[in-house]
């Protein structure tokens, strides 16, 4: 009983150090960051970045100095953008989900947006949350 109680103590542990954070550098970014972030954000300077190690892939958490977070993918494929305190850049909006924000709250800014497999999420600047799916049809509203 020992035995197995060790060795999945020791696997707990292997397991935790392998889905540590490390803060790295902006070159260690991958290029696909490096670029979006000069594209996007190039008079921001970038106060914390780090490399999430989870189990099965790894992703990339960027806080610039004027508080925008940014989230990439393993290959530097942008998922979050979180622009608290102003507006998401224009250029990484698709043309449908800015025209559809547009139509429907014309006074309203986009602040997040997030990309995952099955759509996009936006939050506005009214505190509502729009759900697009691939084609960029609403599938939900939330307050």
């Amino acid at each position: 009983m020992k035995k197995i109680f060790l060795s999945l103590s020791l696997l707990l542990a292997s397991a935790t150090v392998a889905m540590a954070d490390n803060p790295v550098k902006v070159e260690q970014l991958p290029e696909a960051a490096q670029t979006f972030l000069k594209a996007h954000f190039p008079d921001v300077k970038v106060t914390y970045a780090n490399e999430d190690n989870e189990l099965v892939k790894k992703e990339y958490e960027i806080l610039l100095s004027d508080g925008v977070r940014v989230e990439f993918d393993a290959d530097g494929n942008w998922k979050d953008v979180d622009c608290k305190f102003g507006r998401v850049p224009a250029a990484i909006v698709p043309a449908q989900i800015s025209d559809y924000v547009s139509k429907h709250y014309p006074e309203i800014k986009i602040i997040k947006i997030e990309r995952d497999r099955r759509g996009y999420e936006v939050s506005l600047s009214n505190g509502l949350e729009i759900d697009f799916d691939k084609q960029f049809s609403v599938v939900n509203i939330d307050d």
